[in-house]
């Protein structure tokens, strides 16, 4: 297969550089092996345990309120579930509000903003709405070194399983330090990428990684595994569908058979990804961490309601919590005590962090760093270090208009650039945001206001322009771009 595979899919220039890098550094490992392994650490002999495998599952616009963890009675997940059991869970835990930003702002450890990469890939337009938005930059620049390539430097197997989004041909993951991968979208998957029959893609994306850990019990590895799951079009099998279809429904939850059957499909690839790390004997050796790429949609273009991120307001596209906040869960058996809850609001941002410490490896010289490692979050009587503020920026038509926002403490406000307009909310008083407090504390929300300004400096976003062509009968029109990216590509 890797023949195969490699001939279908030459490395492009820059992974060739990367390649004759990897092995530099592979026959410089190998000379001073027996010499500087003992005295650093930095590597894990096989069999050793120095430092962590870490394995990384992302659900796609999975909602705050979908799993069984979260409250959910509908929904049956107990794969999950028992990682929340036996790990850390937290209840704010945020992401971007769509799904490229956030696979851009977890491989870069950087903001999003920077790169303009603020709406998915290659994002829509409202050619009559009142503002045009930014143009969406169609891939994350190569120059940008994610956790893959400083994982990798320090001797890890890498490899990637599932939806990139990121970019194109001479974009995707074997760019970007992943050294094995399999890039698919949708919820079933073609025969040319499985051998010669159609199949669902979270039972091909588990086989995938449990492949992966199987090959590389004796190197530490990363393995990200990215499900299309609970993506539209909702679909699963038929078993699943007529499971859900015979349960009486939550009340007031759309307990929509077609969306549990799809959730029980990823729970069930979850619970065989786990299985396979203690089945090699590497419970104690490997971090699994789960999360979502947004918040969850909760209407399709359609109007069909699919999901209910209740009791938080709004959904994927919008900036109020329901968009933003996301489940998020880290398991590791002797190092996460079990059953920890945090409330320390915690990022996407934060797990290039997190991975590059746990690794011992080392940041990218000169490249910003916007997140914070997590590594304390799980020791019983501490918390995660400590930032200014988090911040999102969204400056496209999506499920609201465009808007930035910033969270201090267990205030947020939203400003919106259609009407310059801000809302200010107290998130511990008032999780669901329905209370807008801008008129009670005018201080706070131009305080706010002149951080958020300041921050968007900083990063350099890009911000909406008026529309000379607005036309308000005509402005919810939708003009979609051609799309650039076809799905494709495997290597190993």
């Amino acid at each position: 297969m890797r023949n195969r595979i490699s001939q279908l899919c030459p490395l492009s220039p820059r992974a060739s550089v990367q390649a004759v890098r990897a092995l530099v550094v592979l026959f410089c490992l190998c000379s001073i092996w027996n010499t500087s392994t003992v005295a650093t650490g930095a590597v894990r002999a096989p069999g050793g345990s120095d430092v962590p495998n870490i394995v990384l599952i992302l659900a796609d616009d999975l909602g705050w309120a979908d799993l069984g963890c979260y409250g959910n009675r509908f929904h049956e997940t107990p794969h999950i579930d028992r990682l929340a059991r036996e790990g850390l869970r937290f209840t704010q835990f945020y992401a971007g509000a769509v799904c490229s930003p956030t696979r851009a702002n977890m491989q870069s450890g950087q903001d999003q903003a920077r790169f303009g990469i603020t709406q998915h890939i290659p994002g829509h337009r409202r050619p009559f709405a009142k503002l045009i938005d930014p143009e969406v930059p169609r891939h994350l620049p190569l120059e940008v070194e994610t956790f893959a390539e400083r994982l990798s430097a320090v001797g890890y197997k890498t490899g990637y399983f599932g939806k990139w989004h990121l970019g194109g041909e001479g974009y995707g993951p074997g760019e970007q330090g992943w050294q094995t991968y399999v890039e698919c979208q949708g919820n079933t998957v073609p025969p040319r990428l499985t051998g010669g029959v159609e199949m669902r893609t979270a039972e091909f994306l588990t086989q995938q990684a449990e492949q992966f850990i199987a090959s590389h019990r004796d190197h530490p590895f990363l393995l990200q595994v990215s499900h299309y799951a609970v993506h539209i079009p909702l679909s699963t099998t038929p078993e699943l569908l007529a499971k859900y279809r015979a349960k009486p429904p939550q009340p007031g939850y759309p307990s929509l058979p077609e969306y549990g059957g799809l959730l029980e499909e990823l729970d069930q690839s979850v619970g065989r990804i786990v299985a396979a790390v203690e089945s090699a004997g590497l419970s104690d050796r490997t971090l699994v961490v789960f999360l979502s790429d947004n918040g969850g949609l909760e209407h399709e273009q359609g109007g069909r309601v699919v999901t209910s991120n209740q009791p938080l307001r709004g959904e994927k596209g919008t900036l109020y919590e329901g968009g933003v906040r996301v489940p998020a869960i880290f398991r590791w058996p002797g190092r996460i005590p079990a059953g920890i809850v945090r409330e320390t609001p915690a990022i996407t941002l934060d797990l290039y962090p997190t991975f590059v410490e746990l690794a011992r490896a080392s940041f990218a010289p000169g490249q910003p760093r916007d997140g914070v490692s997590l590594v304390n979050a799980w020791q019983p009587d501490s918390q995660a270090e400590q930032r200014e503020a988090l911040h999102w920026h969204l400056p496209h038509y999506h499920h609201g208009t465009p808007a930035s926002s910033i969270r201090r403490g267990d205030w947020k406000l939203i400003e919106f650039f259609e009407d310059e307009t801000a809302e200010l909310y107290h998130l511990a008083r008032d999780p669901g945001e329905r209370i807008n407090l801008a008129d009670q504390y005018p201080e706070r929300v131009r305080e706010f206001r002149d951080a958020l300004r300041k921050w968007r400096l900083d990063v350099r976003a890009r911000l909406p322009e008026p529309n000379p062509d607005y036309d308000p009968e005509r402005a919810g029109e939708l003009a979609r771009p051609q799309r650039t990216n076809p799905a494709r590509k495997t290597q190993s």
